[in-house]
């Protein structure tokens, strides 16, 4: 299938950069993205832990962030569900995994980031934070994962605007705690995809 048909806000250079990562970190142990919507980044990653026969941890609950829902400037019609009368990214994400043929090295995970931490003990090569941009969820996809990286292991965040005009400002805030932190290097910043490298544990 082509990444192209797969409904996702990564832009074709941020998946370039995010294959080459992955290619990397799944070398070093299991990754995991925070936030799936339908699938797009899974399938990049899930396409390097592949190479590596390694896994994709994906979490979401599948109900969309704030500014999926109805009214709000991100919603898409196709993806509501009138039978549980709720946003539903889940039928469309598992529709993609199928065709993918990447069932055996994408896992999915469903239910929340916070719940799901509570007793996670499985070092990860990569964490990659794509979730809710508000100041509460995007605090918490980096508080309660970054831990989990291992030494030399790789932090990834998307829709990092440093110019407040460009977009909203939670993932670039985690991404500036994450550098004073001084446990992690800043790589770069490709677009809006930030990559970091975990120094310190």
């Amino acid at each position: 299938m082509t990444l192209n048909t797969v409904k996702g806000f990564l832009d074709n250079i941020e998946a370039i950069e995010l294959a080459k990562i992955a290619s990397k970190c799944s070398a070093l142990g299991p990754c995991l993205e925070i936030g799936t919507y339908c699938g797009k980044s899974a399938l990049i990653i899930g396409e390097a832990c592949k190479k590596t026969n390694n896994l994709l941890f994906t979490i979401d609950h599948h109900t969309g962030s704030e500014e999926h829902q109805l009214g709000q400037e991100y919603h898409d019609s196709e993806l509501y569900d009138e039978n549980v009368s709720s946003f539903n990214t889940l039928p469309e994400f598992l529709k993609n995994l199928k065709k993918s043929n990447l069932n055996n090295y994408i896992l999915p995970l469903i239910g929340t980031s916070k719940e799901l931490a509570k007793e996670w003990k499985l070092p990860l090569g990569m964490v990659f934070i794509d979730g809710g941009h508000s100041m509460e969820a995007a605090l918490a996809d980096y508080e309660y994962w970054y831990p989990h990286i291992v030494k030399n292991g790789y932090l990834l965040i998307h829709d990092v605007f440093p110019n407040p005009e460009d977009g909203g400002r939670p993932p670039y805030e985690i991404f500036c705690v994450a550098k004073k932190s001084k446990k992690f290097k800043n790589i770069s910043l490709v677009k809006s995809l930030a990559v970091l490298k975990k120094i310190e544990i």
